[in-house]
């Protein structure tokens, strides 16, 4: 197992190990002892999966009490998966960073509590995400950025995405940014 901190140093690019034959191949996608020796989050409490169509996307999505760390990783398919710094104090405030996560190369993306997340499906096969969180889930703090903001500038990789009303609802980083001052 390896971990490479990406251009936000915070949110971790972890690639397992696959034992791979004839037959198919075995990964621990999750090792406490492993995670803890390379640094990594180790305590969740829910694990979460959701199943997307070729050119979705979903997020820029946070909560804000209690703020929630992501390990995410892909069991079908391919995504590019997104994580925006949101920490007020952090000297990448407003940044982004991303990864390619497939089925088949082994890789898990760290994303720290305090970051929005969202990813799009890439290719024409539907992608199962799974993923583990270390705070549990609590709908009346969920928030979220819309996913094209021009302040964040994401560059999405899919063209004409299918998105849900809800988050084509979302606030933007603007927004958000007024909120946390008054805060």
């Amino acid at each position: 197992m390896q971990v490479t901190p990406l251009k936000i140093e915070d949110v971790k690019l972890v690639k397992l190990d696959i034992f791979g034959d004839a037959r198919g191949f075995f990964v621990e996608r999750f090792h406490e002892r492993k995670f803890k020796e390379l640094g990594l989050q180790t305590v969740f409490v829910q694990d979460n999966h959701s199943r997307s169509l070729p050119r979705s996307l979903r997020g820029l999505h946070f909560q804000t009490n209690p703020v929630q760390g992501k390990l995410v990783g892909v069991i079908r398919g391919k995504i590019w998966d997104v994580a925006v710094d949101l920490r007020p104090s952090s000297s990448s405030f407003g940044k982004w960073v991303a990864a390619t996560l497939t089925d088949q190369g082994g890789e898990l993306l760290w994303i720290p509590p305090g970051f929005g997340h969202g990813f799009c499906v890439l290719g024409d096969e539907m992608a199962d995400v799974f993923y583990k969180v270390d705070a549990p889930y609590t709908p009346s703090t969920e928030s979220g950025i819309i996913w094209n903001d021009p302040d964040l500038a994401v560059t999405w990789p899919v063209q004409d995405p299918i998105i849900s009303k809800r988050d084509l609802q979302l606030e933007s980083f603007q927004s958000y940014c007024v909120l946390m001052n008054k805060s």
